[in-house]
C-alpha cells in the first residue's frame, strides 16, 4: 500500500447510508485488517451510541445489519472522533451538517481526507458538500472523495449487488478507498469527475420527487420513460453549464443513479413525490416519512442557483412551484407535460 493513505476511518451519521456504509467497512475490516487500522462511527445522541453497543444493531435503520463491536467503535463525541481518524466518511442530511459539525475547527480538520456521501446541497451556502469542506475548512481538492450511486441503502443491506462511483482529483486516495468498499456485492468505479458526481447526485433526487409524483397522480410507464429522458437532458445542461468536464452522462453515476432513485420502491425522494401526488401536503408528506428527502432541499436550492444561470430547466421549475409556492400539483404537472418532447 502507499505511504501516507488513510487507515484510521470513521463513519459521521446515524442514517440508512451511513449504516450501510459502516456494514461495508466492517466486513473490509474483518477481511482486510491492514487496510484499516482503526474504524468509528459517530452518531448524534449517546442514547443511540449505548443502544448500538449493546444491541448490535441502529434502532432506527436498517435493523437487520449486525454492528460487531469488535470491529468499530460507536461514539456521540465528534471531536474525539474526527481527533483520533483520517479519514471522515460524511453521511449526514445535508440540511444538517452545519448543525451537526458546529464547535469544529478548520485546524480540527487539518491533514483529514473528506468523503462526500451527502446527496444534497448546504442550504445556506447552495454548494455542494466538497466546496462546502473547501471554503469553510481549507481542505485541499486532492482530499477530497465523491461517493456516488446508482446504490440504495437497502440493497446493501440484503447484500444485493450494487455498484458505486468514487470521484476525486486524487486518483491513488480513489483507489485506496474504493478497495475498502469493494467485495463481493459491491463493485466500484473510478471517476475524476468530482463536481460534476456530486451535483449530478442532488439533480436525481428533484427528479426523483417528480417521478413520484407522476406515480401517485396516476400516469403511467409511457409518461415515466418520457419524463426520465428529459430529466437527463435537463441534468447534462446543468452539469456542462456548472462545471465543465469529460463526461458521459449516460454512465451509472448520471443515468444509472438517475434511474435507480426515479423507479426504486427504496427511494425516499420518489415516496416523497408520490404522497404529494396522492394528496398530501409538503408538510404531512414530510412529517410521515421516518427518512429525509434530500430532493425537497435540493430544489429550493438548486431553483435559486438557477436565477442566475438561466439553464432551460421545466422539471426543476414544476417542482420548485408545487413544493415552495404550493401550486396546484396536478395543474403543474400537465403544463409540465406540454414542455417535455
Amino acid at each position: 500500500m502507499e505511504k501516507n493513505l488513510p487507515q484510521n476511518i470513521a463513519v459521521i451519521g446515524g442514517g440508512s447510508w451511513a449504516t450501510a456504509l459502516v456494514k461495508i467497512l466492517i466486513e473490509h475490516k474483518e477481511l482486510h485488517n491492514s487496510n484499516i487500522h482503526k474504524l468509528q462511527w459517530w452518531v448524534r445522541s449517546e442514547e443511540k451510541a449505548n443502544f448500538i453497543k449493546e444491541k448490535h444493531h441502529n434502532p432506527d435503520y436498517l435493523s437487520t445489519v449486525e454492528i460487531h463491536p469488535k470491529s468499530i467503535e460507536v461514539s456521540s463525541n465528534l471531536k474525539e472522533v474526527i481527533k483520533t481518524s483520517d479519514l471522515l466518511v460524511m453521511a449526514i442530511p445535508s440540511a444538517f451538517l452545519v448543525n451537526s459539525m458546529e464547535g469544529i475547527t478548520a485546524n480540527d480538520l487539518k491533514e483529514k481526507v473528506i468523503v462526500s456521501a451527502i446527496k444534497g446541497l448546504v442550504p445556506h451556502t447552495k454548494q455542494i458538500v466538497g466546496d462546502f469542506f473547501a471554503d469553510e475548512y481549507k481542505i485541499s481538492e486532492k482530499r477530497i472523495i465523491v461517493i456516488s450511486g446508482p446504490c440504495h441503502a437497502e440493497e446493501v443491506a440484503a447484500e444485493k449487488l450494487s455498484y458505486l462511483t468514487i470521484a476525486s482529483e486524487n486518483a491513488a486516495l480513489a483507489r485506496h478507498f474504493a478497495s475498502m468498499l469493494s467485495n463481493k456485492n459491491i463493485r466500484t468505479v473510478i471517476s475524476s469527475d468530482v463536481r460534476g458526481t456530486e451535483y449530478g447526485a442532488v439533480l436525481k433526487n428533484i427528479y426523483a420527487v417528480a417521478a413520484g409524483m407522476c406515480h401517485g397522480l396516476g400516469y403511467g410507464d409511457n409518461f415515466q420513460a418520457v419524463l426520465m429522458s428529459n430529466a437527463i437532458r435537463e441534468m447534462k445542461r446543468f452539469l456542462r453549464t456548472i462545471t465543465d468536464a469529460d463526461r458521459k452522462i449516460n454512465h451509472s453515476a448520471y443515468l444509472g443513479d438517475l434511474l435507480v432513485t426515479g423507479y426504486s420502491q427504496h427511494s425516499r425522494n420518489r415516496t416523497f413525490g408520490n404522497m404529494i401526488g396522492k394528496g398530501y401536503s409538503v408538510k404531512s408528506a414530510q412529517l410521515e416519512m421516518k427518512m429525509i428527502a434530500e430532493g425537497y432541499y435540493a430544489t429550493k436550492t438548486v431553483f435559486e442557483l438557477n436565477q442566475t444561470m438561466k439553464i432551460k430547466m421545466p422539471i426543476m421549475d414544476a417542482m420548485y412551484n408545487i413544493i415552495y409556492k404550493n401550486m396546484p400539483t396536478k395543474n403543474e404537472i400537465e403544463k409540465l407535460c406540454d414542455k417535455l418532447v
